[in-house]
Order: structure tokens, then sequence, then C-alpha cells
């Protein structure tokens, strides 16, 4: 699993004119099982993601996403194998 978070680098307002195109991204890796959570921090300053892939896919995967296709936002990532976990997500523990 990987922890993304992401830092916007572009004013606000650009974020926003991104936002639609960027939840259509995330739907699709919804559908494909591989995003298990996502949204923005508080404060606004950028977003966070718990993916279920390694490291590199997600590296390849945030490369399509409109922020960074944009130059929007920058990403960090951490990647973890759950040693604990609520079992209502047993199914996302590989």
């Amino acid at each position: 699993m990987v922890i993304i978070t992401s830092k916007y680098v572009k004013p606000i307002d650009v974020i926003d004119s991104l936002l639609t195109d960027h939840r259509k991204f995330l739907k699709e890796y919804y559908n494909q099982s591989k995003f298990i959570c996502s949204g923005p921090q508080n404060p606004r300053v950028g977003g966070a993601i718990i993916a279920n892939v390694g490291i590199e896919e997600a590296r390849e995967i945030m490369n399509k996403d409109p922020f960074t296709i944009h130059g929007a936002a920058e990403y960090q990532f951490i990647e973890f194998t759950p040693g604990s976990y609520d079992e209502r997500f047993a199914c996302f523990v590989k």
C-alpha cells in the first residue's frame, strides 16, 4: 500500500479549475480498486490518497493526474505493509 500526499504549488483557483478532471482521474482508479480513499488536507494545502498498489505503480498513476500534468501539485509517496488494520479493510490487505 502507498500513502500519497500532495502539496499544491499553484494558486487555489488553478486547483479549483482542475478539480472536475482530477475527480474523473480519481474515479478511474477507484473503479479499478486501486484507490481506497482520498481527500483534501485540512487546511487545504494539498491532498492525500491511500492506494492499494506498489510505490512504482503509484508514481506511474500520479503522472496521469491533471494536477501533475498542469504542474499544480507535487507528490510524496510512502510505501508500507499493513501489520494491523480494522477488519472492515481486510479486503484491501494483500
